[in-house]
């Protein structure tokens, strides 16, 4: 996609006009800016917002710049934006600190992988230290937050999933103050008018439920079925659900032979299991229900009780604390010079403040500075600069940026720092190989994390070292930190995988490397000599491995290594006065 950036005048040209008797020096404008790209337009004003490219409060732009091209799939575009509104809220806006351009700066980032101009993000700056800019500042930000917060009116709102379409958007689509809907593989119903179109939905759909409801235009019972039926698929968004309308779809009519409407056909992994007719709201509800239910049976771990792993936190364990950034550049030497690590400190040190005060700096000069030139530090400082991203990486702009990036047809910046420390193997100092675990734990404070877990091309996915760097450091005989770090690092990949395996149906970890992990946690568990909080990582990480495991004729690989490693015995000696024997039992039952 083609992304674009709209900029706007918030004086509609006075500020040409009246800005150098004022401040002593001309400016073109007061520059409002946002990202266009697949027909819909991104700001920061009351939140952020989206609307029809062009269909702002503002008018026309006074400027259209192409940025570059994005090949990022919609869904990841979303997850990313869900990051951002965590730091642009409609509380946080200020006109000259923390403004529309800061977030088209930042998305545009990750979109394309630069920013905008520097003399549209640098002018609050500019008026500022005019003695004019100073005084008026407070009624400035007052008098312009009624035109920068406005609100869209509804019918320019776009649909939730982010896409453009000719039809008009609907009048329940989320409020332009809130989420939208979390991307999910389907999630609405399909409207399809030809055989192809419908073969292909079937095709993606084979390893799922899904339901053609065969309607017209003319059939006055079929909208009795409508509401119901947009509500399943809602509900049920890892179903496929298909409308189609015979009187535009003859040839479909035709090869499932409909003689009447409404009609429905119901299929299983592509087998059809049902088809009936009538417009019963329960009967419809009914059916696909249990359809799904015979795709989908319901787990034997569904019938469990399990409180901790049920109803705990799956909030990945993240490593925030700012060191002293002075005495970490000094560490440095020269390197400190370097202009993408002092722009990075200069960030850290920001966003340690007031997030809104921390622009993003150019994180692809940044990446490049970590692959290369950090690299060839000497070994025993190499930790300062990793400890400097890893500072950074809490910040969820940072992480989504460079989880995003690890899909690229090279080596990442991540990939490359880990593999790194996985190859320096017993030579690796402690503080390089503890702050490279930080940094890895922090990759999962984005939600884009998921995907640096899914499958890629070898030299590029972030799994195998992820999972290399966790059990290597799990069996450090010497360093407890590390163990405990490496727990927690083990947690979050399997906390990542549960949520997958819940939400998607499938796995993205490999049921090999789940393995791999869960025999380095087993042998951690059995060696009797770790703090309680890294036997409760540990337990917490090989529960959820095992929580809503698939099933099948052997149980699973990982089920099957646990009995075979007699993990009950070993989790009833690892639980003996460290206060999580009722975790150790809710682990146990799992196996």
């Amino acid at each position: 996609m083609e992304v674009q950036l709209y900029v706007y005048d918030l004086t509609h040209g006075m500020a040409r006009q009246m800005s150098q008797q004022l401040l002593g020096f001309k400016i073109e404008a007061v520059y409002h800016t946002s990202l266009v790209f697949n027909g819909i337009e991104y700001f920061f004003g009351a939140g952020v917002q989206t609307c029809y490219a062009g269909t702002t409060h503002h008018g026309r732009p006074m400027e259209i710049e192409f940025l570059g091209t994005t090949h990022l799939p919609m869904e990841t575009i979303l997850e990313y934006l869900e990051s951002l509104k965590q730091i642009y809220t409609p509380e946080s806006y200020d006109l000259f600190a923390h403004n529309c351009n800061n977030f088209t700066n930042d998305f545009a980032m990750f979109l394309v992988g630069r920013g905008i101009p520097d003399h549209i993000t640098s002018l609050p700056k500019r008026v500022l230290d005019t003695p004019f800019g100073q005084m008026l500042k407070p009624q400035i930000d007052a008098s312009m937050r009624t035109v920068t917060q406005a609100s869209v009116p509804a019918e320019n709102i776009p649909a939730a999933n982010g896409t453009s379409t000719n039809a008009k958007p609907k009048q329940d689509s989320f409020q332009n103050d809130s989420s939208p809907v979390k991307a999910t593989r389907f999630g609405q119903v399909v409207n399809l008018t030809d055989v192809a179109s419908l073969d292909k939905k079937l095709q993606e759909a084979g390893d799922t439920a899904s339901t053609i409801f065969f309607t017209s235009s003319t059939c006055a019972p079929c909208k009795l079925a409508y509401p119901t039926y947009d509500q399943l698929a809602e509900e049920h968004s890892n179903a496929l659900f298909v409308k189609v309308d015979i009187n535009a779809a003859r040839d479909i009519a035709a090869k499932y032979q409909i003689r009447a409407t409404p009609t429905f056909m119901s299929f299983s992994k592509g087998n059809k299991v049902d088809e009936w007719t009538g417009a019963d709201p329960r009967t419809l509800k009914m059916n696909v229900e249990r359809t799904i239910q015979q795709t989908f049976p319901p787990h034997p771990h569904a019938q469990l009780r399990l409180p901790t792993l049920q109803y705990g936190s799956l909030k990945p364990v993240s490593y925030g604390k700012v060191p002293p950034l002075e005495k970490l550049m000094t560490k440095l030497g020269d390197a400190a010079n370097d202009e993408a690590l002092s722009t990075l400190r200069t960030f850290v040190q920001k966003r340690s403040i007031d997030p809104r005060e921390a622009a993003l700096p150019n994180l692809e000069t940044i990446g490049h500075t970590f692959r290369t030139r950090v690299l060839a530090l000497p070994l025993s400082v190499r930790f300062a600069a990793v400890d400097l991203l890893r500072s950074a990486m809490i910040d969820p702009r940072v992480s989504g940026f460079f989880a995003e990036k690890q899909q690229q047809n090279h080596p990442s910046t991540l990939h490359t720092l880990i593999e790194h420390v996985n190859q320096l193997e017993s030579s690796c100092p402690h503080n390089l190989r503890l702050v490279t675990l930080h940094l890895a734990c922090n990759l999962f404070t984005s939600p884009l994390s998921i995907h640096s877990l899914l499958p890629q091309p070898e030299t590029t996915t972030l799994l195998p070292p992820l999972i290399d760097l966790a059990t290597s450091s799990l069996l450090d005989p010497s360093h407890p930190t590390t163990r405990v770090a490496a727990s927690w690092l083990a947690f979050n990949v399997a906390v990542s995988n549960y949520c997958f395996r819940r939400e998607a149906r499938r796995e993205a970890v490999p049921e090999s490397r789940q393995v791999e992990l869960a025999a380095s946690l087993v042998e951690r568990l059995g060696s009797g000599e770790d703090s309680a909080e890294a036997v409760r990582a540990q337990l917490l990480a090989l529960g959820y491995l095992l929580f809503f495991a698939p099933t099948g004729d052997g149980d699973g690989e990982v089920r099957d290594l646990c009995r075979a490693l007699d993990v009950k015995g070993v989790i009833g000696k690892a639980c003996k006065g460290e206060g999580v024997e009722g975790l150790g039992k809710e682990v146990v039952e799992l196996i």
